[in-house]
């Protein structure tokens, strides 16, 4: 496999996931909005307005550097992680090494300008977004007529590429979310390559289906985990593929592991909201317990679903059920949303309520929107990276589970996302009894239950620093992991990764920089680390059972179960 596809998968990984606690605005308004800096934009002209000095420098040296780019002397080159100007043709040929030059010093200067010019932080990231896309879109290597691979491809194919590219286009921007396909649609299967550790459906709702996985070992552990994915996308980026699955592992650690398959609902289920969701994690509480005969569940839950999880957990406290809760884990989970990231620019009260009414109308938001959005947060990696491989090169993209299960969308509640925008707005999960769930106010702090919290140093959507927050919000002890990846490859982190680091301190102190400075850096995944720690607050080993599902419950279908379909 090549470096570059090295590159574009791993930056795949950093950023597939669905954040929906942070970008449900923009998903919900469309990318003319997002594309748009506002009153942002107006701020930093009256910034660079009053420091003329600034401008001329920038300005200057930016003269400076295009004169020596002109006679050849200039020392401007591609950073060794930029791969759009890998192909030789461009350091070889001299007018395409002084058109990437020229464009590297430019694109330079612009953001220098935009760092120095003095913006707020909201500001500086709207319009730092901005600027990211503009630059990106404007490099010469998305441009066919001077990318030398597409130009070599289209002589080779005697115009074969060209063709193909353009068939590739025409097919994109027929459908959302109108961006280059990052997979084909038909390169895998769920059920068949990914989404295959046997288990069973043991529970269906017109909310969800609740699958028991098969153990594998001899013994299990008394009291059984229940994880709680994302409301949006599939639930299998945590039974992914193969020596790639967290249900895998875990099971094979001897857990009695349940997953919650959420139904990809539609205009009918409009109303549904967080209490409805809230609901179905006590429901599946429910069932795991009868089932295992156990009083008491480990919960996990990922991402959006880690939010609505906490909440769960926070109405059990209110009304004297916590013991119900053996643990809790987090993983890439924002409880507190202050500064977390380019959202808390953009997501204000207004921005929420045009959103909800966006959705409101339809009676939900479509997750290809959601995808778009995402698609642009790394443009370079997700967005001119395939425009150049799909339509210039006139090639089919590789094959990557994770990408499949990213363009395997399914649709938000308007009432679900309503609630959420609200939540993002107000950062109400801070301030105790700010929101409610069935109910109950949600004090955080009264959750005493201990904590398993796993964040990603180079995730963009969910900054480590946001989700380390989670650690001074809930009572009990926490333990708090960050794994040197991104948002998803926090998670999809099997072991066999030699190059799998993660960093880990005994003691949680309120500044997550003195967290950092205490930290141990530790080889391999934190899989083993996480199971451990589950196995310790997961009761004795008792006999597996021989047959899934009991007490009054039997299996309905095998895994992966029916809603997984839904589309």
């Amino acid at each position: 496999m090549s470096s570059n596809t090295d590159s574009t998968r791993s930056a795949a990984e950093d950023t597939a996931a669905v954040p929906l606690d942070l970008l449900l605005g923009d998903a919900a308004t469309g990318m003319l909005r997002r594309m748009n800096p506002g009153g942002s934009g107006l701020r930093l002209a009256a910034a660079l307005a009053a420091r003329p000095r600034l401008v001329a420098e920038r300005g200057g040296q930016l003269a400076g550097e295009l004169a020596r780019i002109a006679v050849g002397r200039s020392q401007v080159e591609p950073s060794r992680r930029d791969r759009r100007f890998t192909d030789p043709g461009w350091a070889g040929n001299p007018l395409l090494r002084r058109t990437m030059q020229a464009y590297l010093a430019g694109a330079e200067s612009m953001a220098g300008v935009v760092a120095e010019a003095g913006l707020d932080d909201a500001d500086a990231e709207r319009v730092g977004f901005v600027l990211t896309n503009l630059i990106d879109a404007l490099s010469p290597s998305n441009n066919p007529l001077l990318n030398p691979a597409a130009v070599k491809a289209a002589v080779d194919t005697g115009g074969g590429s060209a063709v193909a590219g353009l068939r590739h286009f025409l097919a994109d921007m027929a459908v959302s979310p109108r961006v280059p396909s990052m997979v084909e649609p038909d390169a895998f299967e769920v059920g068949v390559d990914l989404a295959v550790t046997p288990g069973s459906v043991i529970l269906r709702t017109p909310v969800f289906e609740l699958i028991q996985y098969r153990p594998v070992t001899a013994t299990v552990r008394q009291v059984p985990l229940l994880i709680v994915p994302p409301v949006i996308n599939k639930y299998y980026v945590m039974d992914l593929a193969p020596d790639r699955s967290m249900v895998e592992y875990l099971v094979g650690t001897g857990l009695q592991v349940f997953m919650i398959s959420w139904r990809n609902p539609d205009a009918r289920h409009a109303k549904w909201d967080l209490d409805t969701y809230g609901q179905a994690i006590l429901d599946a509480m429910d069932a795991t317990e009868q089932i295992t005969g156990s009083q008491q569940t480990a919960l996990a839950g990922t991402c959006s679903g880690g939010i609505i999880a906490a909440m769960v957990a926070a109405h059990l406290a209110h009304t004297g059920q916590q013991d119900r809760i053996a643990a809790l884990t987090f993983l890439v989970t924002v409880l507190d949303q202050a500064h977390a990231g380019l959202a808390s620019a953009v997501i204000d009260k207004r921005t929420a309520q045009v959103a909800a009414a966006a959705s409101q109308a339809r009676g939900y938001l479509d997750g290809r929107s959601l995808a778009e959005v995402f698609a642009w947060l790394r443009p370079n990696d997700l967005i001119w990276n395939y425009w150049v491989n799909n339509y210039l090169l006139g090639k089919k993209p590789p094959p990557f589970d994770i990408l499949f299960w990213n363009a395997d969308t399914t649709r938000m509640t308007a009432g679900l996302h309503r609630d959420f925008l609200q939540l993002g707005a107000a950062n109400a999960l801070v301030s105790p009894g700010t929101a409610t769930m069935l109910g109950s106010p949600v004090d955080l702090s009264a959750v005493d239950r201990d904590s398993y919290i796993v964040a990603g140093i180079t995730d963009h959507i969910c900054p480590w620093q946001s989700c380390y927050r989670t650690t001074q919000l809930l009572g009990g002890q926490p333990r708090f992991v960050l794994s040197t990846s991104g948002h998803i490859a926090a998670m999809v982190n099997p072991p066999g990764n030699e190059k799998a680091r993660y960093q880990l301190a005994e003691e949680c102190p309120e500044d997550p920089k003195k967290w950092l400075r205490q930290a141990e850096t530790r080889h391999g995944t934190w899989w083993p680390d996480h199971a451990s720690w589950l196995a310790e607050r997961c009761g004795e080993e008792q006999a597996a059972p021989a047959e899934l599902g009991g007490h009054g419950m039997l299996p309905i279908s095998d895994a992966p179960g029916t809603y997984v379909y839904d589309r």
